[in-house]
């Protein structure tokens, strides 16, 4: 069976030039990464790796760095190139052919790819508008005690911005007995008033993916970690390839992690751009979903014709049928002088 390619955000080169639109200038609203940057002193990675070596396999630094602040032992965390070479590895080291396995949805299409690379067969379990795109942790639990292997579920989720409370997820780890749970976490760090995950890896077989790229921006370079029991990690490590994370983004991630609280710093400042545009948006006659993170859903209709629209202004917004939801557009928090650009934008288009 062919796979269908999975659409993610991020500017298409060839369609900006198509259209005269110049990438200098655009204003990326379709990725979900911190919009302030890196932290201060952060290319200086670049000078302090050894590019004249291969990379350190189990990025032993790193690691440790991540160990400390995250109150773990190194041995709980594998380090992959972003989060999705981890997604792909963890289904190819847990799930085979004739093995179900629950992705709630709509969510990420990287993990129903994963899936299927791997020869196993995805459970599509999709949440509906009329339930406020938010699952029942109950039906999620029930199939982990029935008959999946394992399961996906992302943590808020990507891109509903539903976030399940410690209670609900509790419940579905404990339901993992037998089987899997793979707890996306990349958006965590832009939820107001998070609880800390880690202290369920006791209660049942978890693993908690997180992005790097995503909190300290470090998307050029891909960086993402699991974290789980030993075991669950030796087995993860057992089928990465050698050398997966450059020397450059192991410098960057340790250097990032001396300032371990520069996500914290910025998110008061993404959540009043987030809310200024959902006001903005609902002054213009729109539909912002309610989202516990720095992203939302807007319902326009026709999501994929507001995008282009927008695009050739300037702004770059996610067309979300990808998802499955076509009338909806989701859009990322940036800095509040580019997010009035996007209201300005939003505005001349319904004009």
């Amino acid at each position: 069976e062919l796979l269908a390619p999975c659409p993610h955000g991020g500017p298409d080169l060839a369609e900006l030039e198509e259209l005269g639109v110049s990438p200098d200038g655009l204003l990326d609203f379709s990725v979900n990464c911190n919009p302030f940057g890196p932290p201060p002193g952060i290319r200086g990675a670049a000078e302090r790796a050894r590019w004249d070596r291969l990379p350190d396999s189990q990025a032993t630094r790193l690691r440790h760095s991540l160990a400390s602040v995250l109150g773990v032992s190194p041995s709980n965390i594998v380090v992959g190139n972003g989060s999705i070479e981890l997604i792909r590895f963890l289904a190819l080291a847990f799930f085979e052919h004739g093995d179900t396995v629950v992705v709630a949805g709509p969510t990420f299409g990287e993990y129903e790819t994963s899936l299927r690379i791997a020869g196993a067969t995805p459970l599509l379990f999709q949440v509906s508008e009329q339930e406020g795109f938010r699952p029942n942790p109950e039906v999620l639990a029930g199939f982990l005690k029935c008959q999946a292997k394992g399961m996906f579920l992302c943590n808020p989720n990507n891109p509903t911005g539903v976030y399940l409370s410690h209670d609900e997820v509790e419940g579905v780890v404990q339901a993992a007995s037998e089987s899997l749970l793979i707890l996306d976490e990349a958006y965590v760090p832009f939820v107001d008033g998070a609880w800390n995950s880690l202290d369920l890896l006791g209660e049942g077989n978890l693993v908690v993916l997180r992005s790097m790229t995503k909190d300290f921006a470090l998307g050029g370079l891909r960086l993402g970690y699991a974290v789980g029991s030993g075991p669950l990690m030796e087995a993860l490590r057992k089928v990465l390839p050698p050398w997966n994370v450059n020397a450059v983004a192991q410098e960057a991630g340790v250097l990032a992690l001396e300032d371990p609280d520069y996500p914290a710093r910025c998110l008061p400042a993404i959540i009043e751009a987030r809310d200024y545009l959902v006001s903005e948006l609902t002054k213009l006659g729109l539909r912002p979903w309610p989202s516990r993170t720095d992203f939302f859903l807007v319902e326009v209709g026709d999501g994929a014709a507001v995008r282009h629209a927008l695009l050739r202004q300037g702004c770059l917004v996610r067309d979300c049928a990808s998802f499955g939801l076509a009338r909806y557009i989701r859009i990322s928090a940036l800095t509040l002088p580019d997010c009035r650009r996007l209201i300005e934008a939003m505005g001349r288009l319904l004009a």
